[in-house]
C-alpha cells in the first residue's frame, strides 16, 4: 500500500479528490480529476513519497487507477 492515496470519487453529481480527509475539485470529469490526482501523486513520487491514485466506482468497490513508477503519460501528460 502506498504511503498516500489520492481516490477519486463522484459526490453530488462532481467529480472530486479526496486526500488526507479532504476534498479537492469539483473537475469537469473523471478525466480530469484523474488528471489531477496523478499530477499530485507523481510530485510526491519525485520526492520519495508513494504514492497512487484510487477510484471509487458505482458500486463502493476501490481500485488502482495508477501508482508511482507506472507510466506518467498514461493519462495524457
Amino acid at each position: 500500500m502506498a504511503q498516500e492515496q489520492y481516490l477519486i470519487v463522484r459526490q453530488n453529481n462532481e467529480w472530486k479528490i479526496s486526500f488526507n480527509e479532504k476534498l479537492y475539485g469539483p473537475y469537469g470529469s473523471q478525466e480530469e480529476a484523474i488528471e489531477a490526482a496523478v499530477d499530485a501523486a507523481y510530485a510526491m513520487g519525485e520526492i520519495g513519497i508513494e504514492a497512487q491514485v484510487l477510484l471509487r466506482a458505482s458500486d463502493d468497490t476501490v481500485k488502482t487507477a495508477w501508482s508511482y513508477g507506472q507510466d506518467f503519460h498514461l493519462y495524457g501528460r
